[in-house]
């Protein structure tokens, strides 16, 4: 048995644990859980298990939704199946001060309510060995910008769902900029795009979530 490879395909399939109905041709089979369990008892680094595992699962994850062959509740049910992975090494990880390649604060901008995506985006940075501090919704351009200076290290993310809150984006990115911070800023959500992205003065852009890891890790200048 090759336990990081059966974690991954638990991500992919959604499958959390032996109780859970989903997916039906997984149902009484060993999810997330006790997969994630058995490799600590087997002494498995918790390196392997996060990047091979869980952090590959979602990569996975995020090709088959570009391809079309994945929708988003395919991917919520693999963010939800990777967080109750990550519950079980989180200890361990926070033990390891190598395993955490940067920080993130996230939220989503002023006037939007929206937090599925923001929360995706979350449990994917996570993930992938980030410290990530979420505001929530109805984010202020203030509280940004309050956050960015207590945490001048961190990229700031922020998401808009709405079109009307796209302008509140720009408002959040122009008064970092006029605060005089340094932080890099990321930007996402259903009506953004990298040609908006480039005209509010965002460091990035990235459509598909899974994706997110590697445009932290390039701004931060993380290998890996």
């Amino acid at each position: 048995m090759d336990l990081p490879t059966d974690i991954k395909n638990a991500v992919i399939r959604g499958h959390i644990d032996e109780k859970s109905p989903y997916p039906p041709d997984m149902a009484g089979q060993p999810g997330i859980i006790e997969l994630v369990e058995r490799a600590l008892q087997e002494n498995i680094e918790v390196g392997t298990i996060l990047k091979k595992g869980l952090v590959g699962g979602m990569e996975a994850v995020g090709e088959k939704f570009s391809n079309g062959e994945y929708f988003l509740p395919d991917m919520l049910m693999s963010a939800q199946t990777m967080k109750a992975g990550m519950k079980l090494i989180e200890p361990l990880l926070r033990g390891d001060a190598a395993q955490h390649l940067g920080k993130v604060v996230i939220g989503t901008v002023k006037g939007d309510m929206h937090d599925i995506g923001k929360n995706l985006i979350a449990v994917i940075l996570e993930g992938g060995g980030f410290e990530v501090i979420d505001l929530g919704i109805d984010v202020s351009p203030e509280k940004f910008v309050e956050q960015a200076q207590a945490h001048p290290e961190a990229i700031i993310g922020m998401s808009a769902l709405l079109t009307t809150t796209r302008e509140s984006m720009r408002a959040s990115v122009d008064l970092i900029r006029e605060s005089g911070l340094k932080n890099k800023i990321i930007v996402g959500g259903a009506v953004v795009t990298a040609a908006f992205a480039d005209e509010i003065g965002a460091d990035g852009y990235e459509r598909d979530a899974p994706k997110a890891v590697p445009l932290v890790k390039n701004l931060l200048g993380v290998a890996g």
